[in-house]
């Protein structure tokens, strides 16, 4: 799908700017039940167009091996429907991906995890896994402790709120929101939203060639606001420790 990203800083300065990237959900059960790879437009660790690598998430094994391994670690029993990867794919060789999700149900279809998956650009990545046992339902707010240094202009401490308004239905609205606090003072908001729609070659190839530029486009627009930032004199912020 097209998705609008948004991102909204408060504190300690103002600062707004909105982009649109491509994002992709991916059924990561049913891909390995049937053994699907896509082909040249779209795929999975293969030559494509737009394509999602093994190693451009978790620790490098399979996509869902690892989300299970995640779940089991945070003993998140129940999780034996489709678990879902909704990412930014690979384009040109090149990605870089600041966060993506990976919506994990039950047989019935009711979302029991949510795993947050959140890369820097220093090449650290950390994953947040959200219980979402009992009741819970879209636009439930869960939170999480911050412990990953994402930005020099925050500190790696705080906390995450996160909202959800998942749908893998055509057309239906996808949201996922992501407001950080420091305390009780919000420091900023984010989202990113869309309609998803069913993956065809042609919609593959149309997104592709609108911009096959986007995933540089996405690291060269994280800099960019980085200076921006900079030259409102937004103090920046040592790392002080490695992820974990």
């Amino acid at each position: 799908m097209r998705a609008l990203v948004r991102h909204r800083r408060l504190n300690p300065r103002p600062h707004a700017f909105s982009a649109r990237v491509t994002v992709v959900q991916i059924p990561l059960v049913r891909c390995a039940q049937e053994g699907l790879r896509g082909n040249w437009f779209w795929g999975l660790n293969r030559p494509s167009l737009l394509r999602v690598n093994d190693a451009d998430h978790g620790d490098g094994r399979p996509l869902l091996s690892w989300a299970r391994h995640m779940l089991e670690a945070a003993k998140i029993p129940g999780v034996d429907g489709e678990i879902w990867l909704s990412c930014i794919p690979r384009s040109l060789g090149y990605v870089f991906k600041p966060v993506s999700f990976w919506f994990c149900e039950n047989r019935a279809g009711l979302t029991q995890a949510i795993i947050a998956e959140v890369n820097n650009t220093f090449g650290e990545r950390h994953a947040y896994v959200l219980d979402c046992r009992p009741g819970y339902a879209n636009g439930v707010s869960l939170q999480m402790e911050k412990c990953f240094y994402v930005s020099p202009f925050f500190d790696a401490h705080g906390d995450y709120r996160f909202r959800f308004a998942h749908s893998s239905e055509p057309q239906r609205p996808h949201l996922a929101r992501i407001d950080v606090f420091d305390g009780d003072r919000l420091m900023l908001v984010t989202s990113i939203s869309g309609r998803p729609a069913v993956m065809t070659d042609w919609k593959a190839l149309k997104a592709w060639l609108m911009n096959p530029f986007h995933t540089l486009s996405v690291i060269a627009n994280i800099h960019w606001q980085a200076l921006l930032l900079w030259f409102k004199r937004v103090p920046l912020v040592a790392r002080r420790q490695k992820a974990s």
